[in-house]
């Protein structure tokens, strides 16, 4: 028996994908991000189902989800986002693997390995527009594509990512950073080389902006039925993209390990942050802060008991926690207990949990550790046939 639990809606997750993929020109590819264990949902459950849903390709970030995805038989394009250590990149050409660049190290470690290899190696391009994060500067642009050819390296795409579209309402920054993705598209154009790929848009430039979306869109936080922002979501009512329905698939669940009485002037958990002001039933569950349960939840969090909200007592410890259920009656040992998602007609959100901790829902969901089995389900709520896949 699970103790500890996520159940995952595929049907949710294609539906995401279709609903963003409805956004697009017919010609616009979409790469799913399935990066940090599919933002906490499980990577083969949700690649898997993207793919089912109509996504084009994949985005990992390291080497290791590559070699996982290629390994359980998943031959859709996949494109490694992170920064790949020069001696591994020989195992990614020989999976098969796109790869961002930014440094000329890596485009000759490519060549090498192309060469010894005997396949293409097969890069993108980073170019720096305003985030400052990974890539090229723009005067750099053209020598590190060349750099490419010369080495025998398949220019396949250029690429850029937004640092601030989704966290306001207003996007002149963005705009900015497009001004000068695009210069980089005319230089690139304009020069003797293969005509490469463009692609910058995340979930919130997909969803806001379609002069964003050029020849693929890299969708994220959106194919899991979370909107980026709420920011995000006043700018797309504003902009009459209210069309996009996006559905959240994952509900986070424990069981009942003990009910007990703590009597008036009785403390809860360490600390002694809590005290009874009058007698309680508390319920003790058996999930803590290693499990991911955020120890910040302590004596703010509330999880769903028979539908109805009962409130975190004391610290959150490393795998229990203590939740009153004084008011919601006859509670059995081993029932079900919702942290995350709906029952009945209560739901606590990504986005409620993300504020009572001070962080955002991409965190939320990511930081479910991974030992915590990922289940598929349909959207009846029954056991899905997803390739006998439980994470």
């Amino acid at each position: 028996m699970n103790l500890v639990w996520c159940e995952v809606d595929v049907s949710a997750l294609r539906h995401n994908v279709a609903s963003l993929k409805s956004l697009l020109a017919p010609q616009v590819r979409l790469a799913a991000v399935v990066k940090a264990n599919a933002y906490g949902h499980g990577l083969l459950v949700a690649a898997r189902a993207f793919l089912e849903g109509g996504a084009d390709w994949l985005c990992v970030n390291a080497l290791e989800e590559l070699a996982r995805l290629r390994s359980a038989g998943i031959q859709a394009p996949i494109y490694v986002m992170g920064y790949v250590a020069l001696e591994d990149l020989e195992p990614l050409v020989a999976l098969d693997g796109r790869v961002v660049v930014y440094n000329r190290e890596t485009v000759v470690a490519l060549g090498e390995a192309a060469r010894k290899l005997g396949r293409p190696a097969r890069a993108h391009l980073k170019l720096e527009t305003g985030n400052n994060r990974q890539g090229v500067d723009l005067e750099h642009l053209l020598d590190l594509a060349r750099a490419c050819v010369d080495e025998g390296v398949v220019l396949e795409g250029v690429a850029t990512h937004f640092a601030n579209i989704e966290d306001t309402t207003d996007h002149r920054f963005a705009q900015l950073q497009l001004r000068r993705f695009q210069e980089g598209i005319q230089r690139i154009r304009a020069s003797s080389l293969p005509p490469p790929m463009f692609h910058a848009a995340n979930s919130a430039a997909t969803i806001l902006f379609e002069e964003t979306q050029f020849d693929m869109v890299r969708t994220g936080i959106a194919t899991y039925g979370l909107w980026p922002s709420p920011e995000t979501l006043v700018s797309a009512l504003r902009m009459h993209r209210e069309q996009v329905v996006l559905r959240p698939a994952l509900t986070w669940k424990t069981r009942v390990a003990q009910v007990k009485v703590v009597e008036t002037g009785e403390f809860v958990g360490y600390g002694c942050t809590f005290k009874a002001t009058h007698p309680i039933r508390l319920a003790v569950l058996p999930v803590g802060y290693y499990d991911g349960y955020d120890r910040k939840l302590s004596n703010t969090g509330h999880v769903l008991v028979r539908g109805v909200r009962a409130p975190v007592r004391g610290r959150v410890c490393m795998n229990m926690i203590m939740v009153d259920v004084t008011d919601i009656p006859d509670v059995k040992l081993e029932e079900e207990v919702v942290l995350l998602g709906a029952q009945g007609d209560e739901e606590v959100t990504a986005e409620q949990m993300g504020a009572w901790i001070g962080t955002i829902n991409y965190e939320v969901v990511t930081r479910i550790a991974e030992h915590v089995p990922r289940i598929p389900r349909n959207g009846d709520g029954n056991t899905a046939e997803h390739g006998g896949v439980h994470e």
